[in-house]
């Protein structure tokens, strides 16, 4: 076995995930011109995307112990690949369907998202318990590191966009119909080098056992961890911290470009950018403030950034509370696994697929929801409601980080028949 190796293809497989996310939000508004469909619909087609990553990551980290590590990924890679091309030669249709979700291209569409979704779900369903099992004593670690290249796809997905936009003259409104359908076709269609390249990276690689069937730990008992009441309460603040992340990432593109006056998705890049550089410094800030201190203060930025950009009239005003809001959901995805990896480790990849598919179901909820209110009160009001979901964290994390910071429940738990790197 080949850790490093491993490792690395872990990352690259997360960048295509994150590729994903960045690319389809650059090219939402190209995709509801060219299929006839309104914001809500557009939110609509984008919910099966994270319901099949829920169902995907569930499915998937369930079957990490039985299937094999390799073989899933490989699985995620096919699928990336017929997404795309699904997508490309979706019908359109020549005017707005009377009934949009009986329309060939919109059940295409959907059908592709769905694929993307699961694809996606595959890799967080088995990238999460390799890192966790190769390092079984640097999990908060290891788990930042490797969720620093979610934000690092983004930044790959968003420039590459720009500088399509920019070079094809996309963002000119002038452009013939023609050229702006190639132009959001090939930047869809840069997605399958990163699947591809981490295909070949593990097509021969042997994989490990998952720490849990290192250490012996039943079924039985591993269920029974997931039903313990902390774990419950974690899962409810994962519904959270997912919406208040990821659903204003999806939809920042649009909405800055409408409420800013700038292209949406070099806001995206900013704050993705600062993603990628302070996760590499997420252990160490969870050890000196605590999980749950470094969670609070998290969700107090990212509230006060949400709610900011809801009322943004200038470039300068929107890269100002990105900032704020960029530092604040930074942590939140790899810390909700981390803890569940060091705390809840007896639950094994059935817990971490459980919260990362919670973390996706959530989004799925989201994103229609902020279609209908963009649609309906406004593009800032999009970000403006979802501000709430941290406040609500805020409270719920401080509670928390004052009950447990001297009690021995919020403590890494070992298991002792675990070897090591």
């Amino acid at each position: 076995m080949n850790p490093s190796r491993l490792f690395a293809a872990s990352c690259v497989a997360l960048v295509t995930t994150s590729m994903v996310f960045s690319i389809r939000g650059d090219i939402l508004d190209a995709l509801a011109a060219d299929f006839r469909l309104t914001k809500e619909q557009i939110g609509l087609c984008l919910s099966p995307a994270f319901w099949g990553f829920t169902l995907s990551i569930w499915i998937g980290g369930s079957l990490v112990d039985f299937l094999g590590m390799r073989r899933l990924l490989l699985l995620s890679s096919a699928g990336f690949l017929a997404a795309v091309a699904a997508i490309v030669v979706a019908p359109r249709p020549d005017t707005a369907p009377a009934t949009f979700y009986t329309d060939p291209g919109f059940l295409t569409l959907y059908g592709a998202m769905l694929t993307l979704g699961l694809a996606q779900g595959l890799v967080e369903g088995v990238i999460n318990p390799l890192a966790a099992s190769m390092y079984p004593r640097e999990k908060t670690h290891r788990l930042n590191v490797l969720h620093a290249w979610w934000p690092g796809g983004l930044i790959v997905g968003g420039l590459a966009s720009y500088g399509l936009t920019k070079m094809m003259g996309l963002d000119s409104g002038t452009v013939p119909a023609a050229t702006a359908t190639l132009g959001w076709q090939i930047k869809l269609g840069l997605i399958t080098v990163p699947a591809i390249v981490y295909a070949a990276m593990v097509w021969n690689q042997p994989f490990p056992k998952t720490e849990r069937v290192t250490a012996g730990v039943t079924n039985r008992d591993m269920v029974r961890e997931v039903f313990s009441p902390l774990f419950l309460l974690w899962w409810v603040c994962m519904w959270m911290t997912a919406a208040t992340e990821l659903g204003p990432d999806q939809w920042v593109g649009s909405v800055m470009t409408q409420v800013a006056h700038m292209q949406g998705i070099l806001l995206l890049v900013y704050t993705a950018s600062l993603m990628f550089i302070l996760r590499f410094f997420g252990g160490r800030l969870a050890h000196a403030l605590s999980p749950m201190g470094l969670l609070t203060i998290s969700a107090i930025l990212s509230a006060i950034g949400l709610w900011g950009l809801s009322s943004v009239s200038t470039p300068a005003g929107a890269v100002l509370t990105a900032t704020v809001f960029g530092i604040g959901k930074t942590f939140f995805w790899p810390l909700m696994l981390a803890f569940t990896a060091e705390r809840f480790a007896k639950s094994g990849a059935l817990g971490l697929a459980i919260i990362g598919g919670t973390g996706n179901l959530s989004v799925a909820f989201i994103l229609p929801i902020m279609g209908s209110w963009y649609d309906s009160y406004g593009a800032a009001a999009a970000f403006r409601y979802v501000a709430y979901l941290p406040a609500v964290l805020t409270v719920v994390f401080g509670i928390l980080y004052l009950r447990y910071r001297h009690d021995h429940a919020s403590r890494p738990v070992s298991l002792p028949a675990a070897g090591g790197q």
